[in-house]
């Protein structure tokens, strides 16, 4: 028999899988805490994690992957690598971290790239790199450049979170050209990275990793990650991706037309092109998806909702920590559209989607006559669904359709509720899949590894555990409080 390693880096968890590569499915999966792990927020606006405590927490989920299906080391043939994308890790030239990682939600850098879209002009930044430098990882970099002088002057190689975990495993700095994309360092025009968004920032380009494919080997395990991990010495690092690409990846979407979605800590739709696009105000962006060739061009549309399972681990707080499936149940009790209940769940660092703007989270609609915890478990939850929606409004004005949408059956995928509102206010049919990050790494390995022969062979053992279409029923009472949130968004905006 012989083995494939996965490893999903997030920023509430890391998580491991073991999939039989044989039969494609998944052996077991573990996480290497039990706790959700903490984020440090130094200033209002901002987020950090220390990047040593992630390698910590691979250690203890690869123990404890072994402790729940024993496996022999010298039969693993490839390890894969999902990871929270956008984050900046600046290592020096002892390959020792420098500062704590700038994380995805963190919004420091948004001013850093409103001057930056403001000096390059929308000329070139949108049929350049397809977005607004916004706030990621290059602008990171360049906050830590004016705000952390000495800090820069000692950094050898910058890295995104899923590099720095596979340059613990092998012990050399690589990205892939989707990490550099996704960082906005990427000219999709030129084919080659930015030259004027270096010059403009003035950042050195050889601090700039070297450029690994996506699937293929990357590096050998060392012999200290092997002894710390319990794998085999020389073991090869065959695949990476950031979350969000490995999420599409994982649910087998690839062609243009195909989109997935995901509702864990932030929430994201994600949909696959073939041709550059952007939006002109960049609250979607644009990166190179995971199979992207020369000969065959694919780009991933990304618009990401921050406050997602965030908002619904925060209701439970609040609630008293009653069990989600009872936050649940309470919440099926209210009504759709939660008798005029609105929540908008802007909570969690700039949003994207508008304009990197951070208007809070806040509750609309309250009657102490009428609206229950029930209402508000719902409105919660509609909250969130609404908002992805209106993301993918933005993504329809470039041209792409959701007929039908991918995603696993996990996080608020796992509520009854979540997947109805989601459906008939999207108007798309939703497929649920058992597979996860941890487990597209580990598939997207066995690519890279060869010892799949295509992307078809990749996905046997992931199997369509429940579809549920738009509901004629109840899909009108959805999309009029859809309708009804938008315009009271643009009124909380408009008074910002």
């Amino acid at each position: 028999m012989s083995f494939l390693l996965g490893y999903d880096i997030g920023s509430s968890s890391i998580k491991a899988a073991l999939l039989d590569a044989s039969s494609g499915r998944c052996l077991a999966t573990a996480t290497g805490s039990d706790e959700e792990l903490r984020i440090r927020v130094p200033k209002p606006g901002f987020a950090e994690q220390d990047p040593e405590m992630w390698w910590e927490e691979v250690v203890k989920a690869t123990s404890r992957l072994q402790q729940q299906h024993p496996f022999d080391a010298t039969a693993v043939k490839g390890i894969g690598i999902a990871y929270q994308m956008h984050g900046l890790v600046c290592v020096d030239e002892k390959l020792a971290v420098l500062r704590p990682s700038i994380i995805w939600c963190d919004s420091r850098a948004v001013q850093t790239g409103d001057e930056a879209a403001k000096q390059l002009g929308s000329d070139y930044t949108l049929p350049h790199l397809l977005n607004s430098p916004g706030n990621f990882t290059a602008s990171k970099l360049r906050w830590v450049q004016q705000h952390e002088p000495e800090v820069y002057a000692k950094i050898r190689h910058i890295m995104l979170p899923g590099d720095f975990i596979a340059m613990r495993l092998t012990g050399v700095p690589a990205t892939t050209l989707s990490g550099l994309s996704e960082g906005i360092f990427w000219d999709f025009a030129a084919g080659k990275v930015s030259d004027k968004l270096l010059q403009l920032y003035g950042i050195d380009p050889s601090l700039l990793s070297p450029i690994v494919p996506t699937f293929g080997e990357q590096g050998r395990v060392t012999k200290q990650a092997a002894a710390l991990l319990g794998l085999k010495e020389g073991t090869p690092v065959t695949y990476r991706a950031g979350d969000q690409p490995n999420n599409a990846f994982s649910l087998n979407v690839l062609q243009p037309g195909e989109a997935a979605t995901t509702a864990g800590t932030s929430g994201v739709v994600y949909a696959v092109g073939s041709e550059p696009a952007y939006d002109a105000e960049s609250r979607v962006n644009t990166f190179i998806h995971v199979n992207n060739t020369a000969e065959e061009k694919r780009n991933g549309v990304l618009m990401c909702l921050n406050g997602t399972g965030i908002l619904n681990s925060w209701l439970r707080q609040v609630s008293g920590g009653i069990p989600y499936d009872k936050m649940n149940g309470l919440a099926e009790q209210a009504p759709p559209g939660a008798e005029g209940l609105r929540v908008f769940p802007f909570g969690n660092g700039a949003e994207r989607i508008l304009a990197n703007r951070l208007p809070g989270a806040s509750v609309q609609g309250l009657d102490f006559g009428i609206h229950s915890q029930g209402h508000l478990l719902r409105a919660g939850q509609e909250g969130i669904v609404f908002a992805l929606a209106y993301g993918m409004d933005i993504m329809r004005e470039m041209g792409l359709s959701f007929k039908r949408v991918r995603a696993g059956k996990a996080n608020m995928f796992l509520s009854p509720l979540f997947r109805e509102a989601f459906a008939n206010t999207t108007g798309a049919e939703i497929e649920l899949y058992n597979t996860d990050g941890a487990q597209g790494a580990a598939r997207g390995a066995g690519v890279g590894a060869g010892v799949f022969s295509s992307f078809k062979e990749a996905f046997r053992g992931m199997d369509l555990l429940e579809a549920i279409a738009p509901d004629a029923r109840v899909q009108s009472a959805y999309q009029e409080a859809y309708a009804d949130w938008k315009i009271k968004l643009q009124q909380i905006l408009s008074n910002r």
